[in-house]
């Protein structure tokens, strides 16, 4: 078929990547304007961007997919289908109806949990068992059009949004490629979303991402693992120098008790508001990630320490 593909992040590289291997025509690319990105803040463009501009796909980076202008240029390139992944926008009517088959969109999620922008991050800190990848036709309704297909992912009680972020990229990509087919061939059906269920995946907030060990292990070990890899969750580690900011990375849970905060032993097991966390993985301002044992080769945590 010929398509326009909508999509900015890493996750939605390899859908891309799926749907020109299977031999679609990829009229154009959508994604979002080229932001400012590490160190020097040099403006830089989305992974969907530079995957496209490496196989010499046209690319568009509007700023509103409502802006007039973009709504005729997108109907002028007389797609049979828009296929959208973590575009980062709301398309208007105009831009749904615009292709013959409408548009389709790739979600992190099991609709009707979890609409809208994080849902992987929420699913981990939510203490969710499930989650998965669905495709769905698109109406003007945050995440709320018909299912074609799906496939369901156990959450690991190691699980990180990194890994999970990776999982559900490689079987979304193989699911958008098969439901595309089916779509070119009219073999779908759509079932309704639930009617009851329904949770939003808000943006996360940078507010949220500083470790409260006043809550419980439970909940501090979902954060972690849920913003891990970025933002990080994070606390402060007092040293002879001052408080230094450290992002931990991995964690789990052990049966242990203590004042919140408080370190239980010389390898970073931390009390909590009811039970313990035990930090695997944490990086200090400044430095790569490490493991515990190699991070404490370098600034020793003994037991007693109160962290921020």
């Amino acid at each position: 078929m010929r398509i326009a593909f909508l999509g900015t992040p890493d996750f939605a590289v390899a859908a891309l990547a799926a749907l020109v291997e299977a031999g679609h025509e990829v009229a154009c690319v959508y994604s979002q304007p080229p932001a400012p990105r590490g160190r020097g803040q040099d403006l830089k463009p989305s992974p969907v961007h530079a995957y496209a501009q490496e196989r010499g796909i046209p690319v568009r980076t509007p700023v509103s997919m409502r802006d007039p202008a973009e709504i005729e240029a997108f109907a002028g390139l007389e797609l049979d289908a828009g296929v959208v992944v973590a575009f980062g926008q709301i398309l208007p009517r105009e831009v749904l109806d615009a292709p013959r088959l409408g548009c389709f969109n790739l979600h992190a999620s099991l609709l009707p949990r979890w609409r809208g922008a994080a849902p992987i991050q929420r699913a981990i800190m939510a203490g969710d068992k499930l989650t998965g990848v669905e495709v769905m036709q698109m109406t003007e309704g945050l995440d709320e059009g018909p299912v074609l297909a799906s496939e369901t992912l156990r959450i690991d009680a190691l699980e990180t949004a990194g890994t999970l972020h990776d999982r559900l990229a490689e079987v979304g990509s193989a699911l958008l490629a098969r439901t595309m087919a089916a779509v070119e061939r009219g073999e779908t059906r759509a079932k309704p979303q639930a009617a009851e269920g329904e949770t939003y995946a808000k943006k996360i907030r940078p507010k949220e991402a500083r470790i409260r060990w006043t809550r419980p292990a439970a909940e501090v070990d979902r954060k972690i693992r849920g913003l891990s890899p970025f933002p990080g969750a994070w606390f402060e580690l007092p040293t002879e120098r001052g408080p230094v900011r450290v992002k931990a990375l991995l964690s789990q849970l052990e049966d242990a008790d203590g004042a919140p905060g408080t370190v239980l032993d010389d390898a970073l097991l931390v009390a909590c508001g009811e039970g313990a966390a035990r930090l695997l993985r944490v990086q200090r301002e400044g430095k790569g990630p490490q493991d515990a044992a190699t991070f404490l080769r370098g600034l020793a945590v003994p037991a007693g320490t109160v962290l921020g």
